[in-house]
């Protein structure tokens, strides 16, 4: 085995944050190492070829793809604009495609977005102002508990009184009114939600189509309602509610920008360099070991991997109690989702598309059900099948940065759900190809010339998301994002505040509050948690 010097800290995982919780660290002058498993940097937020040699200069967004709920703070402290982060808000926000060729758009300025309501849906736009005014009301009670650990049920005595007068400063405005309402989202469907408030089918899928991904349920079900309040958590540089862009050159520049942030803070970045284990005695991690034997010490570890590969395949099974185990092990993941990303020789040609409509309008449309059909979709794969209606959200970046291709081309990102972890019939390796032309079939529908434009195709399928990304199960949020794995549940109850059992080890990934989404806040809080700590080890050996 193969000794190395040792860190202050180390980071299992270059994805963005890992990269964000190593900045910190590095800025507060621990000397920090990254350990990346693959040869880049940036996780499932990477800019790469779909097809190097059938359309070479081809980028696209691989997994990751619209940015929205990236933390202005982190933004602005790891100074990413300075490293080459450029954004383009997107408008319209969501924009809907229907079988009937109507194309329905959520513009950001409100005197649009009243003409389409009321093309759609006569008479509701009150409604609609009403239930969006209450929901970011509501947001803006959670927004401080995105960067900040969640409640510590786990408290006793004065850091208990403590916690409470948190929880109650941070609530203390609520009505009775937001009570309710919070109470309602927190436990209800999103589709009893607008069935409620709304009439036009048109502009409860329009909704629908930013509620609902990548999690586990279909739109009836309980929990599912709370969507509807992340997308209006703030992002971007201005922090903005509900702000969503493009990223110029691709998602992979936000993680770029992160990388060259860490190198400002003096973090060393090693890609190739997948961990075996982490290196725990008498109770403490150590460091971490190669797969090719190298030993890296450390003060402390924190880990960028989901819950289960840290705990159930990094650490030792000696060092952790059975019933923690047994607790990793039932985290719900099974991720429900795929991508699939196209090189088109011409622009997708949208039915329903305005004459004339600006390249920002043109680089988005989403296929999204009814509200019934969505929850069909997730029975279907629920059962193991892939359905046949699926759910597409579809950008085209090139239209914004047109950089990504040659002149002439074109990419087309298309996140898909639901999907099956693992299909009933088959494998996915064998239901790749029909996974790809049951997307083509659908796009075709709308857009009848991407069929017959397509140079080159990669399909992502839950599989991939595993075995390429290293996310167990292919859950890109690290854990289903439902009420019982969110806030002081998260990753599991009692173990939610970043450290884990193992003195010295943190969770600084998706699987840690407040959870997936490319925003940089679990890495934020992880490294902030690992300072106090080791501020307040120090004033104890002192």
């Amino acid at each position: 085995m193969t000794a190395v010097a040792g860190y202050d800290a180390i980071v299992i995982g270059a994805g963005h944050n890992g990269l964000t919780a190593a900045a910190y660290l590095g800025r507060a002058g621990l000397r920090t190492l990254v350990l990346e498993r693959r040869g880049i940097v940036g996780g499932c937020c990477v800019t790469a070829e779909i097809d190097a040699r059938a359309a070479p200069g081809c980028r696209v967004s691989t997994c990751a793809y619209i940015a929205s709920m990236l933390r202005p703070e982190v933004i602005r402290d790891l100074e990413l604009a300075r490293h080459g982060l450029r954004m383009v808000p997107l408008e319209p926000a969501v924009q809907a495609a229907f079988p009937d060729g109507d194309l329905v758009a959520w513009w950001n300025r409100r005197d649009r977005l009243d003409a389409e309501l009321n093309r759609i849906a006569p008479g509701e736009a009150p409604a609609f102002h009403r239930a969006l005014d209450g929901l970011k009301r509501l947001a803006r009670y959670l927004q401080p508990f995105f960067l900040e650990a969640p409640p510590d049920t786990q408290a006793k005595g004065l850091r208990l009184l403590t916690e409470k007068y948190r929880l109650w400063k941070r609530l203390r405005s609520m009505s009775g009114h937001d009570i309710t309402a919070m109470t309602e989202l927190l436990a209800g469907s999103l589709g009893d939600y607008l069935d409620r408030r709304f009439q036009s089918e048109k502009l409860k899928r329009l909704i629908l189509a930013n509620s609902l991904y990548g999690k586990h349920g279909g739109p009836y079900q309980p929990g599912t309602a709370v969507g509807l309040l992340f997308h209006l958590l703030s992002g971007g540089e201005e922090q903005q509610q509900g702000w969503a862009g493009h990223v110029l050159g691709g998602m992979g520049s936000i993680t770029q920008a992160m990388a060259g942030a860490c190198r400002g803070f003096g973090v060393d970045i090693r890609t190739g360099a997948p961990v075996a284990e982490v290196e725990v005695g008498n109770g403490s991690a150590r460091g971490v070991v190669l797969e090719d034997g190298s030993r890296y010490a450390a003060r402390v570890v924190l880990s960028n991997a989901d819950p289960k590969r840290t705990f159930l395949k990094l650490v030792a099974p000696g060092h952790l109690d059975d019933a923690f185990r047994r607790q990793v092990a039932a985290i719900k993941m099974a991720g429900p989702c795929a991508k699939v990303n196209l090189v088109l020789g011409e622009e997708p040609k949208l039915m329903g598309m305005p004459v004339g409509a600006a390249p920002l309008r043109r680089s988005i449309f989403t296929l999204v059900p009814t509200l019934e059909q969505a929850e069909r979709c997730y029975a279907v794969a629920a059962s193991g099948e892939i359905p046949e209606d699926l759910w597409l959200d579809c950008v085209v970046p090139t239209l914004v940065d047109p950089g990504l291709c040659p002149a002439g081309k074109h990419v087309l990102s298309c996140f898909v759900q639901y999907l099956p972890y693992r299909p009933r019939q088959g494998s996915w390796p064998e239901r790749r190809e029909h996974l790809q032309r049951q997307v083509l079939e659908k796009i075709g529908n709308y857009a009848p010339n991407v069929p017959g434009s397509v140079i080159a195709a990669q399909v992502i399928t839950p599989l991939d998301l595993e075995v390429t990304f290293g996310i167990t199960e292919g859950n890109i949020f690290h854990g289903d994002p439902n009420l019982e794995q969110l806030f002081f549940m998260r990753p599991v109850p009692g173990w939610s505040q970043y450290a884990t059992p193992i003195n010295g080890l943190y969770l600084c990934g998706a699987g840690a509050h407040p959870g997936g989404g490319v925003t940089g806040a679990p890495g934020y809080n992880a490294a902030r948690k690992v300072l106090r700590d080791l501020k307040r080890l120090k004033r104890t050996l002192h």
